[in-house]
């Protein structure tokens, strides 16, 4: 599979707009080549740079598989229009939470999407650990984009 933006490409900084400096917005994102036995597909986002471990900033399970691309500026709902389930992020929110770092070095921010032979049968809301969980020995192929952001 490969992941891509429109907003920005593989190790390039992310626009303040999808940032918590700006509008905090979530990217537009879209991918190709999904294996023909997936049934689902999982995206999480984190910040493996932050201060006090591994930061999340964004969980998305039960996409259907079909879907090729998600819209910017999702809404912070339990579901996506497309019918993804959002999980909550270590801000504590469903959906998106954009990069807000501390001052100093960039930091990097991963969106891993994980293509799976199943549904998670998670209820909305649930944690990065959970959806973790339930997705082992179902990821039939994963894509992974990575974006950078530093605090003005």
């Amino acid at each position: 599979m490969h992941l891509a933006s429109a907003a920005f490409a593989e190790g390039e900084p992310i626009p303040v707009k999808f940032t918590g400096e700006g509008g905090n917005l979530s990217p537009p994102l879209q991918w190709t080549d999904v294996p023909a036995n997936s049934r689902s597909l999982a995206l999480i986002a984190d910040d493996p740079d932050a201060p006090g471990g591994t930061w999340v900033h964004w969980i998305l399970y039960d996409l259907p598989a079909e879907v090729s691309k998600l819209a910017e500026a999702l809404p912070r709902n339990q579901y996506t229009p497309a019918g993804a389930k959002q999980g909550q992020n270590s801000f504590g929110h469903l959906g998106y939470g954009g990069p807000c770092p501390p001052a100093g070095n960039p930091h990097r921010y991963f969106f891993r999407l994980y293509a799976l032979d199943s549904q998670l049968d998670l209820k909305p809301g649930a944690t990065r650990n959970e959806v973790e969980e339930a997705m082992r020995g179902h990821v039939v192929a994963e894509a992974r984009l990575m974006g950078t952001y530093r605090r003005r």
